[in-house]
């Protein structure tokens, strides 16, 4: 309990402290953090804030992401190279390292006795002397390999999101507070974070040139994504793994899966996370048992504790109109978070834009060599448990506090994977009548 509380202490001081600073009891678990971070980090700066001459990168996950992920690493620095690779499917595997090797050339010396396949894959990559490792599984696995990987020493390159329950995201923190003591660097998936155009006009959106943020709209609206239909030698863990996108325990559901991005846009301009939501969802289209359980579209009001609001969009619907943006309105002007401002201070974005999923992991190299380690752990966390509260409210038709969403005991992920366990669909969420875990 006492630890449950620290977390969330920290937590919730991240976000605000300009309101905060005065509330002492509210920064105890920063204060002890920061002092182990500074025991640990003196014995650890040899270890961790070396410059190599040579980055080897550890992949955990080789789907697309994944081998997107790697294909961005080798391009944002000379020295780097892909050194070890794990994965639960052969399949998989083979085709990364076709498309790996085809394109990173000398960068890529995975040999096959770094080739790892398996549920248990991700430890033996972990224990080969690499110093960076992308995690890329489906975001239900997530928290245990960041926890796996922190105690192992390794620098982080996290997907996005995080976690898919509260669980996970206390993990996700712990292990993120534990990197910093450690020496260890995290970045996370959110690239919008590293778009010269977006951190320009943040920074114009904290100067004050919007005036004060009042509202925000984030929107993810598209078509439908990808489906495997299920073969006969599957087994239920394997359809639902393949199909991960539409399991929940896996995923997250999509409003976590892909709409964090803009949410995480819009939790950067108000300064930190809402405090409750409502949401209005449903499955009203993709209602085949193909498409697992997940909800198809999600409209969401978030409220931030200085009583500013976002308002949330996503839907995965064939045949509709598009969208993904976000929108911030202050009381001087409005803008998009990454091309112009309208209002009394107007502007445009003339700078250079080089390709953020790129600049993530060039950004996350030159900490490592520089000592200056950036650690977005935390942050992810948060805008990932956005997500998660978002879902929630759907769910279940409540509102959901940031409390209630953080402290839930709900762990979706099955407590122990078999490839021939049973693994029922779960039943599709009946707002009104879903129960609140």
């Amino acid at each position: 309990m006492a630890n449950m509380l620290a977390l969330g202490l920290y937590a919730k001081a991240q976000i605000s402290n300009n309101r905060r600073m005065a509330q002492m009891s509210r920064r105890n678990f920063i204060v002890g953090s920061a002092a182990a971070a500074a025991a640990l980090s003196s014995k650890n700066v040899l270890a961790h804030g070396v410059r190599p001459d040579q980055i080897k990168i550890g992949l955990i996950g080789c789907g697309g992401r994944g081998t997107g992920a790697a294909t961005n690493a080798i391009e944002a620095t000379d020295e780097v190279v892909i050194w070890a690779m794990a994965d639960v499917f052969p399949d998989r595997m083979a085709s990364s390292k076709r498309n790996l090797a085809a394109g990173a050339k000398e960068k890529f010396q995975v040999t096959d006795d770094r080739t790892f396949i398996g549920f248990d894959a991700y430890k033996h990559v972990l224990d080969t002397d690499i110093d960076v490792v992308i995690i890329a599984t489906p975001p239900g696995f997530r928290p245990a390999h960041v926890v796996a990987a922190v105690e192992a020493g390794k620098h982080i390159f996290m997907e996005k999101p995080v976690a898919v329950d509260g669980p996970g995201i206390r993990k996700v923190i712990r292990a993120s507070v534990r990197a910093k003591g450690k020496g260890l660097a995290i970045v996370a998936g959110t690239q919008r974070r590293h778009d010269n155009a977006y951190n320009e006009c943040m920074d114009r959106i904290r100067s004050g040139q919007i005036g004060d943020v009042v509202a925000s709209y984030a929107y993810w609206n598209q078509g439908g994504l990808w489906m495997h239909p299920r073969k006969d030698e599957w087994s239920d863990l394997e359809w639902q793994m393949r199909n991960w996108l539409y399991f929940t325990w896996l995923s997250g559901d999509h409003i976590c899966e892909q709409h964090i991005h803009n949410i995480d846009v819009c939790n950067w301009a108000h300064g930190g996370h809402p405090v409750k939501c409502t949401s209005l969802a449903g499955r009203e289209v993709r209602t085949d048992p193909a498409y697992g359980h997940v909800f198809d579209h999600f409209s969401t009001e978030y409220t931030y504790e200085d009583g500013s609001i976002m308002m949330s969009s996503c839907r995965q619907i064939d045949g509709c109109v598009s969208k993904v943006a976000e929108h911030i309105v202050g009381t001087k002007g409005v803008t998009n978070g990454n091309k112009y401002i309208n209002g009394e201070n107007r502007w445009r974005f003339e700078g250079e834009r080089p390709n953020s999923y790129v600049l993530e992991h060039r950004n996350l190299h030159e900490s490592i060599r520089s000592g200056n380690l950036l650690n977005e752990g935390v942050r992810v966390a948060e805008s990932t448990l956005t997500a998660i509260m978002g879902r929630m409210s759907a769910y279940t038709g409540q509102e959901i506090s940031w409390d209630q969403a953080f402290s839930s005991d709900e762990v979706l992920m099955p407590e122990d994977i078999d490839w021939n366990m049973d693994l029922a669909i779960p039943e599709v969420a009946v707002p009104g009548k879903t129960a609140l875990s």
